[in-house]
């Protein structure tokens, strides 16, 4: 037992029972990390937005291993996996299934589609045009599917992995809002440095590893529900809630010059998903409590793709990852002071 002081007020955490969750989760980053060289944010905020039950959105240019980084994951983790390629002549029934007839019995049959899996790999999600991507509305939020006036319930665990280039502009379709809003964390992801290429030369050019299973469904919902356990105490809520207001009344919080910058500040989503990530992230480094740390280091990637900028500050070429920087510096977080007595 581990008593913690935050601001003159004193909580106390159990500490994990040997640490037997965040051994096994850093087991899994260690296989995946195995297969992808470098981009360890990615990896760790894959696994992240998995115990967190979110989704996740991958941005970054082509041949960065994103869809490997997905597939990877899938494997070392366990369960169905199934991706698929968007493209502009996509349509609804072609994700989430359709009604067929069969002349043999004069009936309608349900074929469901390939969304019935444990991971679904959406490659290129900004190919197709708008009611392509709203088919996964429902599966995203409500993780379930309507065909024929019956509700078909997808499988547990759900997750969906989606990959775009940032850079194209011919031929796609960006993402709307209520669509980004959806994906607990949007992760950029860069070029590899000179000395992970001379790694990815090295590792991937005569035989690629291959990686192996550590998890499986059951152990991963163990997991899931371990980290909704996670304590969070209410100056952290309290710390989560200043984040968000922030980005609707920066005037408020010491930011005024954010006023003519952000249109509309963040969704309660925003708000869900940096409590649900940072206490994945918490399990994840070997603690049952969260910390404003945990918060801070998962805030850019929840919160920058849902904010929306005006069109002065579009036009000036504002970055929203900038935005939440400058947030996560004004706005201060709860003292944190440890008592190491037992």
């Amino acid at each position: 037992m581990r008593r913690v002081w935050w601001n003159g007020v004193m909580s106390v955490a159990e500490e994990l029972p040997g640490g037997t969750d965040a051994a096994l989760l850093r087991q899994s980053l260690d296989e995946v990390r195995r297969v992808i060289v470098g981009q360890d944010h990615m990896v760790e905020r894959l696994l992240v937005a998995l115990l967190a039950r979110g989704h996740c959105l991958l941005e970054g240019v082509p041949g960065v291993a994103k869809t490997l980084a997905a597939a990877t994951l899938a494997t070392v983790v366990g369960g169905t996996f199934a991706r698929i390629q968007f493209t502009p002549d996509l349509v609804p029934s072609d994700i989430v299934g359709t009604r067929v007839y069969h002349p043999s019995n004069e009936k309608f049959d349900v074929e469901l589609g390939p969304v019935f899996v444990n991971f679904l790999l959406a490659d290129e999600i900004n190919r197709a045009p708008a009611k392509v991507q709203s088919a996964l509305l429902e599966v995203m939020a409500e993780r379930q599917v309507t065909l024929a006036g019956v509700t078909h319930p997808l499988p547990k665990p759900f997750i969906v992995l989606a990959t775009q280039n940032p850079i194209e502009s011919e031929g796609v379709y960006p993402l709307p809002e209520v669509q980004r809003d959806r994906f607990l964390f949007r992760v950029r992801v860069p070029h590899p440095s000179a000395h992970e290429e001379l790694e990815i030369l090295h590792r991937m050019s005569v035989r690629p590893p291959v990686p192996e299973r550590v998890l499986d469904p059951d152990k991963l919902l163990a997991l899931q529900e371990a980290a909704e356990q996670v304590s969070v105490h209410q100056l952290v809520a309290d710390y989560v809630v200043r984040l968000v207001m922030s980005t609707r009344a920066p005037a408020e919080y010491g930011l005024a010059d954010l006023t003519e910058t952000i249109e509309i500040g963040v969704s309660p989503r925003a708000t869900l998903g940096l409590v649900s990530a940072g206490r994945a992230l918490a399990l994840l480094r070997g603690r049952d409590y969260l910390l404003p740390d945990d918060v801070r280091d998962v805030a850019v990637d929840v919160m920058a793709h849902r904010l929306m900028l005006t069109f002065d500050a579009l036009a000036d070429g504002v970055d929203p990852e900038t935005v939440v920087k400058q947030i996560l510096q004004a706005v201060p977080p709860p003292l944190v002071v440890w008592n190491q007595n037992r």
